[in-house]
């Protein structure tokens, strides 16, 4: 095999399937990434068989060929390279050589043959849409899941439930919930399936977030396909029926409060100065009343207390949450002002728009002790 790229294709092709890599591995081809010449063009693949990455580069191929490369060497020589073309030339030894200027490195690969690579699935029609809009629901969703090595493999994942023209993106934990509600462009069959959050965490770092760029997604029985610009992301689905919150929106409160956001948001924050450590679990007080917040913390350190004007109708309340669960959920709003609802300090807070496009739900902690 050889083949000859620009140094920077090469960088931005190995920092895209490198996050498919494995960290530990028994199986040392998994710990390759793959460059498959053989059929026209430069593809690198990398996969943990949990998620498959592969993306097409631009370049020269003089000699087709294939050879899996051990992902940490090979991505430090090509980030280390001056920025020029670079040749790669393999002996059917698996002698590999890397070339760019005066620079010169010779290393052993394995047979390309051995490797694991993206199984070949059907696609059939593909939900599109946007990267950014892509990107904003990863990110307004997957710092909910706490934990993606918890037991419980529905909530390392995200629902993605299709109907008709709405696709419903949601993920939880133990203590809240995140919704995000998106319109699509056109009508889909109806489809459920929940996405493991660590291929999602992976894609928002590779797409570009732009407007006018699209993301497609294919849904299978067992999986699911990513495709954008060049790349292709593949990912298992988890298997399982989602958990039922339906029972959670009947949209009856007894207290809604209106606030400035950032306000909120920079009070809760203050107030976890009187926390020692980040791990230190004391609650956030909220005292609703007439057009007033008053929010309190206590603590060893000391006490924190402070009043934030409101718009409030319905009953007073008197509840505590996790700050930092709380900060969470404002600090992916992008609206200036939130709306809250309560119903009582045993119930959840739900905090959304009137579109209902997000929909952010905590669960109250016992203020007793407070």
């Amino acid at each position: 095999m050889k083949i000859t790229c620009s140094q920077s294709e090469l960088v931005k092709g190995v920092n895209t399937v490198s996050k498919a890599v494995p960290t530990r591995t028994t199986m040392a081809i998994l710990e390759c990434i793959l460059i498959d010449a053989s059929k026209g063009q430069i593809v690198l693949t990398a996969n943990d068989m949990e998620i498959g990455i592969e993306t097409i580069i631009e370049g020269e191929i003089s000699e087709p060929g294939i050879i899996a490369l051990d992902a940490r060497l090979f991505g430090e020589i090509v980030r280390k390279l001056p920025n020029n073309d670079v040749t790669i030339t393999v002996d059917e030894r698996f002698q590999t050589q890397i070339k760019c200027e005066s620079a010169n490195f010779n290393i052993t690969g394995k047979s390309g043959e051995d490797f694991s690579k993206i199984p070949a699935i059907a696609r059939n029609n593909p939900i599109v849409i946007s990267q950014f809009t892509m990107r904003e629901l990863i990110r307004k969703t997957t710092f909910t899941i706490s934990d993606i090595n918890q037991a419980n493999k529905m909530m390392t994942g995200e629902l993605f439930e299709i109907n008709e023209n709405k696709l419903r993106v949601v993920a939880l934990d133990t203590s809240r919930i995140s919704i995000i509600n998106i319109e699509l462009r056109e009508s889909y069959d109806s489809k459920k399936a929940i996405v493991p959050a660590k291929a999602l965490n992976e894609i928002s770092k590779i797409i570009s977030g732009q407007t006018e760029d699209m993301v497609e997604i294919y849904f299978t029985d067992n999986h699911v396909i990513f495709e954008f610009d060049k790349t292709t992301v593949v990912s298992r689905l988890i298997d399982g029926e989602f958990f039922n919150i339906s029972h959670m929106f009947n949209g009856n409160y007894d207290t809604k409060m209106t606030i400035n956001k950032k306000s909120l948001l920079d009070s809760i924050d203050r107030s976890t100065l009187m926390l020692l450590k980040e791990a230190e679990k004391k609650p956030i007080v909220m005292d609703i009343a007439d057009n007033r917040l008053t929010l309190s913390m206590s603590s060893f350190i000391g006490k924190m207390k402070e009043d934030i004007d409101i718009e409030k109708t319905g009953k007073d309340i008197r509840i505590g949450f996790n700050p930092k669960f709380f900060m969470d959920a404002l600090k992916v709003i992008d609206d200036d002002t939130i709306n809250a609802y309560f119903v009582d300090h045993r119930s959840p807070c739900f905090i959304k728009n009137e579109e209902e496009s997000y929909i952010y739900v905590i669960l109250p902690v016992n203020i007793q002790e407070a």
